[in-house]
């Protein structure tokens, strides 16, 4: 099984990294870090950098796509006609087509949630309906035929760890959760806003507004929407 997770630069590492360490134990898988070009990108911390190992045109019929998401550079993903073309192009053969927080938001730039039910990072859950799909911000994973898509960051590990008992069985996907030691216990119980307090909820809604949206990222969010009522027409 070919599996293409793709990078662009300022996606969030956890998003990508989190999911390899699941699936790369999957029988028989290939993991490709695929992006525009060979070579390493900056993540959205500026301070780590991940590695492209295929280009997408090196890889044209994968069989798992995983899109994480990014804080600063989620828009301009949506307005990449080289990213959201590639996602077009194998969509339509893949086996599983999924996405990472607002890797979420890419999936609808390129047209594929539309009509479907998804959910992305909280702080991003409004996006959904504008592209086309149907938010779901209370649920950490949904499901629509071949799309599946995760909410924010860490939720994309319950991702891989799901994908991994639908492709390979119950007992495949409990050994790997075993033996990555996956048993989630934290010290705070505020993951989620349905959860948080109001006050930390504020402060985490302002947080991403801070790092989410630059005068770029504004202009390449517009385009998108432009693109999309011109195709309407």
């Amino acid at each position: 099984m070919q599996i293409a997770i793709v990078l662009y630069p300022g996606m969030t590492a956890l998003d990508a990294i989190g999911p390899y360490e699941i699936l790369r134990f999957l029988p028989d898988a290939e993991l490709r870090f695929v992006g525009a070009e060979v070579g390493p990108l900056m993540t959205d911390s500026g301070v780590l950098a991940l590695g492209v190992t295929h280009s997408f045109a090196d890889t044209p019929r994968p069989d798992l796509v995983l899109v994480p998401g990014s804080g600063p550079n989620t828009a301009t993903a949506m307005a990449d006609k080289q990213l959201t073309g590639w996602l077009r192009q194998v969509h339509e053969t893949t086996t599983w087509t999924t996405s990472v927080c607002s890797g979420a938001l890419i999936l609808a730039a390129a047209g594929l949630l539309n009509g479907h039910p998804a959910t992305t990072h909280w702080i991003a859950q409004s996006a959904l309906k504008p592209l086309g799909a149907d938010p779901r911000p209370n649920d950490r994973i949904v499901r629509s035929g071949k799309l599946v898509t995760a909410a924010g960051v860490s939720a994309g590990l319950d991702l891989a760890l799901w994908l991994t008992g639908e492709i390979a069985g119950r007992d495949h996907a409990e050994l790997v959760q075993l033996y990555v030691e996956y048993d989630p216990q934290p010290p705070f119980d505020a993951g989620h806003p349905t959860k948080a307090r109001k006050e930390i909820l504020d402060r985490a809604t302002r947080l991403g507004r801070q790092i989410s949206l630059t005068p770029g990222e504004f202009k390449a969010a517009a385009t998108v929407a432009w693109r999309r009522v011109l195709h309407h027409f």
